[in-house]
């Protein structure tokens, strides 16, 4: 993939280097792993859920973690090589390490997480706090006590 260079574009401008941080991230992300496959799903205006295919992993090998507006999802199995462990013909269940990193918008909150059938589902939540949410402005009614200024018939 060709790379695009961005200096132009933030030469003049102050405060957004945020943006430049997340677009320089999005053009890294393109050479990523593409493993482990997961889906981002939205299940309603302020729901969200992550699931992740880890066939392979258990709840112990599997550690999430959310710190400020990145989600970061990482495995590794901790395997014995005991002469109890199966000789395997073909392995092609992968079960090998990884991290996954998730850029989350303002205010998401992981809400819960669950592992069931080989899939990680990470469930995320908008909570908007009430300062920052749209509130309705009543209309006052101007003093009902308006002076009213006779005029005197000329």
């Amino acid at each position: 993939m060709r790379g695009f260079d961005l200096t132009p574009l933030f030469r003049t401008s102050v405060g957004f280097d945020r943006m430049r941080d997340m677009l320089e991230a999005t053009q890294r992300m393109a050479d990523a792993p593409s493993y482990p496959p997961y889906n981002i799903e939205k299940l309603g205006d302020d729901k969200y859920r992550v699931t992740m295919a880890v066939a392979g992993f258990g709840e112990n090998d599997i550690s999430i973690v959310a710190q400020d507006n990145s989600l970061v999802i990482s495995g590794k199995v901790e395997r014995d090589e005991s002469e109890d462990e199966p000789k395997f013909l073909y392995r092609g269940i992968a079960g090998r390490a990884f991290e996954r990193r998730f850029e989350l918008a303002e205010h998401i909150k992981v809400a819960g997480a669950s592992l069931e059938n080989g899939l990680l589902h990470v469930d995320l939540v908008r909570e908007v706090p009430e300062a920052m949410k749209p509130r309705q402005i009543k209309i006052g009614v101007a003093d009902s006590k308006a002076k009213v200024i006779d005029q005197k018939a000329a």
